[in-house]
C-alpha cells in the first residue's frame, strides 16, 4: 500500500440505525461498527448515502462522525461523507469532520443544481483547499445527474487532497480509462462491480452488502487484492443475486429491509424513504435464506 492509500479492500458505507421515534440510535451503530470491524471490513464510511446523510440534521451528521471516530479508536480509517450541492456548506462540513477526526473525506458531486465540468473542478477544489486530510470524490450520476469526466478527473488528481475516486458510474470501459489516464486510488461503488474494478487495478469497493455479509465481501477483495481473480469472481457470481436483490429499491431501503429480517433492528429509513412493498422483501427474504442469513 502505498503512503497516499487511504485504505485497501472493503469500506462499509454503514446504514444509520433509528430507534422506532426516529432519533439516531448510537448503540445500535457502535455495535454494528464493532462487528463490520470483527469481519474484517479495512474501512468505514459513515454518513455516505446509505447512512442517509441527506436526511441527518447537521448536528447528527457530525455527532454520527465523532461517535464513529471514537468507536473505531484508530483499528480502521474514519471516511466520512460531507459532500453537498452547496459548495460553502461542504467546506464547512469537512472543516468539522477534520476536526471531529476523520481520517478522510467522501465528496459526492453537485446533484440537482449539478453544474458543468468547470464548476466540479471549481467546487472540488475550494473543499480541497480548506483541509489537510485526502479526499476521494464520488461519482455517481445516477444519484445525482452530474458525472465526472475524465479531463476533469485528471485535472482534479493534480490536487495534493485529492487521493482516490469512488467510481459507481457503472460503465467499466469509462473506469478503464480513469485507471489508465490518472494516479487516482479507484474504489468500486457498486458491489456487483467489485471484481471487474479491482482487475483494472481499482483498490477495493466502498460497499453496502458489506452491512449484512461483511466477511464474504472482505475475502472477496482479498483475494482480488492477491491477484487471485478466479476465486474472486466465483465469490463475486456467489453472491450476485443477494448483491442485486440489495438493489431492488432506492438505496438503502433494501439493505436495511435485510439487516431488519437478520435481526439487527436498524429501525426505518427516513422520510420521504418508505418500506419497500412485499415483492421485494420476499426477493430480500429468498436471497438471505439462500445463505442461512435470515433471523
Amino acid at each position: 500500500m502505498s503512503d497516499n492509500t487511504i485504505f485497501t479492500g472493503v469500506g462499509v458505507a454503514i446504514v444509520t440505525p433509528f430507534n422506532k421515534n426516529g432519533s439516531v440510535n448510537y448503540d445500535k451503530l457502535g455495535g454494528l461498527i464493532e462487528a463490520q470491524i470483527a469481519g474484517g471490513t479495512d474501512a468505514l464510511i459513515i454518513c455516505g448515502t446509505t447512512g442517509e446523510s441527506s436526511t441527518l440534521t447537521d448536528e447528527e451528521h457530525l455527532e454520527c462522525i465523532r461517535y464513529a471516530v471514537k468507536k473505531t479508536n484508530g483499528r480502521i480509517p474514519v471516511i466520512a461523507g460531507t459532500g453537498s450541492n452547496d459548495t460553502a456548506y461542504a467546506v464547512e462540513m469537512s472543516k468539522d469532520a477534520e476536526k471531529a477526526g476523520a481520517d478522510a473525506l467522501l465528496l459526492v458531486t453537485p446533484y440537482y443544481n449539478k453544474t458543468s465540468q468547470k464548476g466540479l473542478i471549481a467546487h472540488f477544489t475550494a473543499i480541497a483547499d480548506s483541509v489537510n486530510i485526502p479526499i476521494v470524490l464520488y461519482n455517481v450520476p445516477s444519484r445525482t445527474g452530474c458525472k465526472i469526466e475524465i479531463s476533469t478527473y485528471k485535472e482534479l488528481a493534480k490536487h495534493k487532497n485529492i487521493k482516490a475516486a469512488k467510481e459507481a458510474c457503472g460503465d467499466i470501459s469509462f473506469i478503464a480509462r480513469l485507471a489508465a489516464e490518472t494516479d487516482l486510488d479507484i474504489y468500486s461503488g457498486n458491489d456487483d462491480q467489485t471484481v471487474p474494478v479491482m482487475s483494472l487495478g481499482g483498490k477495493g469497493v466502498i460497499s453496502v452488502a458489506s452491512n449484512i455479509i461483511p466477511s464474504e465481501m472482505h475475502e472477496m477483495a482479498d483475494y482480488a487484492l492477491k491477484g487471485d481473480f478466479k476465486k474472486a469472481a466465483e465469490l463475486q457470481l456467489k453472491y450476485l443475486g443477494l448483491l442485486n436483490a440489495l438493489f431492488c429499491d432506492v438505496n438503502p431501503i433494501p439493505v436495511k429491509e435485510a439487516m431488519n429480517l437478520m435481526g439487527m433492528e436498524v429501525g426505518n429509513c427516513r422520510l420521504p424513504l418508505v418500506g419497500s412493498e412485499e415483492s421485494k422483501i420476499e426477493l430480500l427474504r429468498n436471497e438471505l435464506g439462500r445463505f442461512g442469513l435470515l433471523k
